[in-house]
């Protein structure tokens, strides 16, 4: 049917963080700040789920739990005087991979200077979905350039009982630490971000991701969707992606041969479409696919758009053989 044709104009490039857009995980700067060895921190996380397990609680999210151990590190003063101001300070530490931020801008300027894309008021949007933490990226180089950051969030106060009946107590700005978790986001309910964005809950008001909304009516449509990662913890994402028509990429990083081969992997399972360095600059290979592959989406939406007022306007009225127009 002519009114399933994909016809929203919005393109969304969906990216990863870490290992996406930075070597490594954005904690770093964290552990530097505070002289912990990252690594230790790590295999204590990657030992938390066993341990716990062994003392009889066996529902562990592994993807989110290193959170809760920045906590504990909070309280035992280890991290003293961590808060979301400091992430922000720290997230501007951050380096990233070659092209970036640059190519944020040069994919949105490649559809907005093209004149038929222009016409039908195409654009492209960057997100960012991460299990990281949202207030780095928000103080990164890269925040400026995206319309969208969903990652983990700490909230500064614990609210007592009764607050709303008391008012809640003021803090001294010196003393405000992170003391518990606002909000998080884990590799699977990363595919919630997805709905979110398909359906434009950062866009429009009074939308959530529970919204019934026909899928031809929705922002975004999947088909206009192109989500980039690094490995198999996005594979959620990346089925959600392919099964309704979108476009997925993986990277790996130069020289990297066990990051190469988890996305040769994925790609020859079919989970992703294609992969390449994670390298951003002009006339790489992920330049190139993701240009190209945006490119492809605007093209399709030129075309079904087109297709669809055609119809809707019908044919011109034409004479019929040897009559004339009496009106």
């Amino acid at each position: 049917m002519v009114t399933e044709l994909v016809t929203k104009t919005h393109i969304a490039v969906i990216w990863d963080f870490d290992k996406t857009l930075i070597p490594g995980y954005m904690q770093e700067p964290l552990f530097r700040y505070y002289k912990v060895d990252g690594r230790t921190f790590w295999r204590e996380v990657n030992s938390l789920p066993k341990y716990l397990r062994r003392e009889g609680r066996e529902m562990v999210a592994e993807d989110s739990i290193y959170l809760n151990h920045i906590l504990s590190y909070v309280r035992a003063g280890i991290f003293h005087g961590l808060n979301n101001k400091l992430l922000r300070q720290l997230g501007s530490e951050l380096e990233f991979y070659p092209g970036l931020p640059e190519f944020f801008s040069a994919v949105k300027e490649r559809v907005a200077n093209d004149p038929v894309y222009r016409k039908y008021d195409i654009k492209v949007e960057h997100y960012i979905v991460s299990t990281g933490l949202r207030q780095m990226i928000l103080g990164s180089k890269i925040a400026e350039y995206v319309d969208g950051i969903w990652a983990c969030e700490f909230v500064e106060m614990r609210l007592p009982p009764g607050y709303l009946r008391d008012g809640v107590p003021e803090i001294p700005e010196e003393e405000i630490v992170i003391q518990d978790i606002g909000y998080v986001i884990d590799n699977t309910t990363k595919t919630r971000a997805i709905f979110e964005i398909n359906k434009g809950v950062n866009k429009l008001e009074g939308i959530d991701v529970n919204t019934a909304i026909p899928r031809s009516e929705r922002r975004i449509p999947f088909q206009n969707m192109i989500y980039i990662a690094d490995g198999p913890s996005d594979v959620p994402v990346f089925s959600l992606i392919n099964q309704n028509g979108g476009r997925t990429f993986g990277v790996y990083a130069k020289g990297a041969r066990e990051e190469f081969a988890q996305v040769n992997k994925l790609q020859q399972q079919r989970r992703i479409h294609a992969f390449g360095e994670a390298n951003y600059e002009p006339n790489t290979q992920s330049y190139m696919w993701i240009m190209n592959a945006v490119e492809e989406i605007a093209d399709t939406i030129v075309r079904n758009t087109e297709f669809v007022l055609s119809s809707r306007a019908g044919e011109s009225p034409r004479h019929l053989d040897g009559q004339e127009d009496l009106e």
